[in-house]
């Protein structure tokens, strides 16, 4: 098993430091609702987690949440609420959309505001090392005393220079420098330290957090790309520097950015898509089978009709998993070993996602063949589902839509021709008005009364239920 570190820029096999992987992920700021973005990083180490259990590893995951920063503070004072109000309500909006993608839970999720001891103490380490100074109710890292500063981005001091500067306020040695505590404003949230009334900057937040809970080297850190610099750049300098301890970190993954047609989807640019906004137009299958049909590392480009794809290639992934063969020959023609090991041959080559997918359509495509010749699938079938489990796909079915007597009737008022049982009709027990409709449009469609039969395809669709004729017959679902 290989996968991708950013440190070393080359794949290297996988070998952590025992049977439990440590793997801690940077979390959320909550001050609004989730995005695409959000989405497609959460999705990705959900399923790298899935497949490391899946391969026997244990995995404790830890998961920080950023519960107080300028951006949580400016947001919370123009709503008029406290920050600690305005964090817990899109902390809360953050894990149902979590829940929706079928993303599993972390099992922790530490807060800045909780840690805050922890953070003092590896500061009061770093500046009794040398490494850290505090100024001006202050503290900020020397970056000059870390000899390979930049080593994560691939850089010298000396190249990120360009465009440092120090701020209007700051008392910096060194304009790269970065800020370990920061001194309180009036009218902030603060914390009482040995430096005066502060908070916790952004950075020394997730090094106290993954070395209280996960020791002093991870085996897996992830993120975005964008975190690189200087966030995961700056937790290896602080890390290392308190602990003494190389490295911080085993291996460093972090996933490609979504984008919107060019350019790179950010608030600063307002083109996000809401998470909210996507899950209600498509399933949580079909998003993930978006997200996963692409290289983690590499970008994604949003698009309506992208999704389209994906909600249609997930309905044939269901009709796979749940379709209803015949027959007494079980899994004939079908290798599932095969697909099992090539399935497992993707994944070990640094989580390729995209052709693990491809996998899932070839084995869904030979079960539906399989069926269509009357053949048993069944153990096929369990295996799609145990292998889509492992990306977090549940293949399951959709609830089916429902249609009231009152619809029904506008519908059939609507319908000019009728065979004359259809006016005494009515529903036995288990049988829905959806399906004497259905029945009713075959009866028109055999007497060649198409138009009158597309009324009630018409109808339907109008009612978010599509219709779609099969050679097995009419079947039915919800639209999205």
């Amino acid at each position: 098993m290989k996968v991708f570190n950013t440190l070393s820029g080359k794949k290297e096999e996988f070998l952590p430091q025992g049977d439990e992987v440590k793997m801690y992920v940077c979390g959320v700021t909550p001050y609004s609702d989730c995005h695409i973005g959000h989405g497609m990083s959460y999705v990705i180490f959900d399923v790298i987690r899935r497949y490391l259990q899946f391969r026997g590893y244990k995995v404790k995951y830890v998961q920080n949440i950023t519960d107080i920063d300028d951006k949580i503070i400016d947001r919370a004072g123009k709503l008029g609420i406290s920050t600690r109000e305005l964090a817990e309500r899109y902390a809360s909006s953050y894990f149902e959309d979590m829940d929706a993608l079928n993303i599993g839970r972390a099992d922790i999720y530490p807060r800045a505001t909780e840690e805050i001891p922890k953070i003092i103490e590896v500061i009061q380490g770093l500046i009794d090392k040398g490494y850290a100074y505090p100024a001006q109710g202050s503290v900020y890292f020397r970056v000059r005393n870390v000899a390979d500063y930049g080593r994560l981005a691939h850089r010298s001091l000396e190249s990120m220079m360009a465009g440092a500067r120090i701020e209007v306020g700051e008392a910096k040695e060194h304009p790269m420098d970065f800020v370990l505590w920061k001194a309180s404003k009036p009218g902030e949230p603060f914390w009482e330290s040995p430096w005066g009334k502060g908070r916790p900057g952004w950075h020394i937040e997730c090094s106290a957090m993954s070395l209280k809970y996960l020791g002093n080297t991870l085996d897996i850190h992830g993120g975005g790309q964008d975190l690189v610099f200087p966030h995961h750049e700056n937790e290896i300098a602080q890390s290392e520097s308190f602990t003494g301890v190389k490295p911080f970190v085993k291996y460093w993954l972090h996933n490609g950015l979504v984008q919107l047609g060019e350019e790179k989807m950010s608030k600063s640019l307002g083109n996000l898509i809401p998470l909210k906004e996507a899950l209600a137009r498509y399933s949580a299958d079909a998003i993930r089978i978006f997200i996963l049909s692409s290289h983690y590392r590499s970008p994604l480009t949003y698009s309506g009709e992208g999704l389209e794809a994906a909600e249609r290639g997930a309905d044939r992934l269901r009709q796979a998993a749940h379709g209803e063969g015949e027959g007494e020959k079980v899994s004939e023609g079908i290798d599932i070993e095969s697909y099992r090991n090539r399935f497992i041959k993707a994944m070990d080559d640094d989580f390729n996602s995209a052709q693990a997918v491809a996998t899932l359509f070839e084995l869904a495509r030979d079960i539906n063949r399989a069926d269509e010749a009357e053949y048993e699938v069944v153990g096929a079938r369990q295996a799609l589902l145990e292998l889509a489990d492992i990306l977090g796909l549940t293949l399951k079915q959709p609830d089916k839509p429902t249609l009231d007597a009152k619809s029904y009737s506008d519908i059939v008022g609507a319908v000019s021709v009728l065979p004359p049982e259809t006016k005494q009709w009515q529903p036995a027990e288990g049988e829905s008005y959806i399906e004497h409709l259905i029945w009713l449009r075959n009866q028109l469609r055999a007497d060649k009364q198409w138009q009158q039969a597309d009324i009630i395809r018409a109808k339907l669709d109008e009612l978010g239920i599509a219709l779609e004729d099969t050679p097995k017959g009419t079947v039915w679902k919800r639209k999205r």
